[in-house]
């Protein structure tokens, strides 16, 4: 029997294993293993074969051929019916993704994939499952060779060096179709929670609607109209259009830039839906001060003063993650224009992906001297009240249309600039209105909040409970143990 030597992070204890088990390296049993051959040209019209890449392996070592790239015909490898195939190239983290090949289609793959192909006694599942959940366990990420940007693990080293535990064929067969039916059940109640989230999200954005189109809370007019209110309340009630003139008026005064005041342009309404009674549109530009970051180069390192700055990674929707800040040299001039400010609204100047272009937090002030960087446009409301009025018009999908039609794309990357940002438009209810639709939302996204953290929780519970089950398939425990996931 070949002795094995594991190395450093191995999941299983190999001197734990049954007696009539046995452990050798992946080439000591499958001498037959072959990297696939770079595409050339893709093509995605389905002509010719398709050609497996990295991504068609998903995190739970399941094919996915949701998105499939073509080669033409060639002399390449192909794979076969019971094939087991290894993700050899990636970034550290997805070295090792594995799956089983369980139909004789034609399939070629790429360079960055190992196949194995298992002789008899070896079962082809059997391999993939454990091979998976080594990667689950992170072991791969200490045996690749590191290059820029990725990592790879080479046939030899695989065939030489990875470590594969062998019970009888027949307890082999018997181990995948344990864990493949309590992965059914349990994928079952991962589906029933993904449900769960996605309703959950539909919700949130049908709060935010209902918020901006003025049914969530009975608006200040229909409240002026009702005889409830008393005759001193109904004398204070401020318009939108009046709120917006009361802030443009605050604007001008607090404005300390260079040169002559320039007033901001006004709303062009005429494609602009009609509001209820009493609100108005206004430009972001009207309601605050809209302000860059900070470029980060090599002179800044040298500067005396270093301040925390946040970056887009500190920033997500109504989200500040504060767990990594870091440090940025600041000329002193630059102060005035770039300390953050409690109230401040922060938004991602860019991002590979339309959804996320545009997402936006309050900043809280938990950092006492802060600046931010040039991809965090940051807007300073005039009445800082309007603050989160602003951030969730915003969120809202109304609010998210118009930031999606205005952010352009370029090689990919979606962009929004600080002219973009100001010209934004923006509804207006009364002050007093805003401030109980405010809360009322955040009465409602509070229950959604604890529910999804809820879902969440059970989501990492089921991520472990994959896991340990994988664990004790490939130390000779599950059957004695299976009763704990029925």
């Amino acid at each position: 029997m070949t002795k094995v030597d594991p190395g450093l992070h191995y999941p299983i204890d190999l001197n734990a294993l049954p007696p009539s088990w046995r452990v050798c390296y992946v080439g000591d049993a499958i001498p037959d293993i072959q990297p696939g051959f770079a595409s050339g040209v893709h093509n995605q019209e389905g002509k010719g074969v398709p050609h497996l890449r990295p991504m068609n392996v998903d995190r739970n070592g399941r094919l996915d051929l949701s998105v499939v790239k073509y080669v033409a015909n060639s002399d390449g490898p192909r794979l076969h019916g019971g094939d087991v195939l290894f993700n050899n190239t990636n970034s550290p983290e997805l070295i090792g993704k594995t799956t089983s090949i369980d139909s004789d289609a034609d399939l070629a793959f790429s360079n960055h994939m190992t196949r194995l192909r298992p002789p008899n006694g070896v079962y082809g599942r059997f391999v993939a499952h454990q091979l998976h959940f080594v990667w689950m366990s992170g072991y791969f990420k200490h045996r690749c060779v590191k290059h820029v940007n990725q990592a790879s693990i080479a046939s030899g080293t695989l065939a030489k060096s990875i470590p594969l535990i062998l019970p009888p064929i027949d307890e082999q067969n018997r181990i995948v179709a344990e864990i493949e039916k309590q992965f059914t059940r349990l994928e079952a109640g991962v589906a029933g929670l993904r449900r769960v989230q996605a309703n959950l999200k539909r919700y949130r954005a049908a709060v935010l609607k209902a918020a901006c189109e003025g049914k969530l809370v009975p608006t200040e007019a229909e409240l002026q109209k009702s005889e409830v209110r008393d005759q001193k309340t109904k004398a204070s009630f401020e318009t939108g259009e009046a709120l917006l003139a009361r802030i443009l008026t605050e604007r001008r005064q607090k404005w300390s830039g260079k040169g002559k005041y320039k007033e901001p342009g006004e709303s062009d309404t005429t494609d602009l839906p009609r509001l209820r009674e009493g609100w108005t549109w206004s430009r972001l530009e009207q309601l605050g001060f809209t302000f860059g970051g900070l470029t980060k180069n090599p002179k800044r390192a040298k500067l005396p003063s270093k301040l925390p700055y946040l970056r887009v990674a500190n920033v997500y929707a109504n989200e500040l993650r504060l767990q990594e800040v870091e440090q940025i040299g600041v000329e002193d001039s630059e102060l005035k224009k770039l300390l953050l400010q409690p109230n401040d609204i922060l938004i991602v100047e860019g991002n590979g992906s339309k959804d996320q272009i545009g997402r936006l937090a309050i900043w809280d002030g938990s950092i006492e001297t802060c600046v931010h960087q040039n991809h965090l446009i940051k807007v300073r409301p005039v009445d800082a009240r309007m603050a989160k009025w602003i951030l969730y018009w915003l969120l809202s999908p109304v609010g998210r249309d118009f930031v999606e039609l205005v952010a352009s794309s370029t090689s990919g990357l979606y962009t929004l600039s600080v002219n973009k940002v100001g010209d934004l438009p923006i509804v207006i209810p009364a002050l007093a209105e805003q401030q109980r639709i405010v809360a009322e939302v955040e009465r409602r996204l509070s229950v959604v909040d604890e529910l999804e953290a809820v879902v969440n929780a059970n989501l990492q519970r089921a991520a472990r409970l994959r896991q340990a089950i994988l664990q004790r398939s490939f130390s000779g425990n599950l059957f004695d143990h299976s009763e704990t996931f029925a």
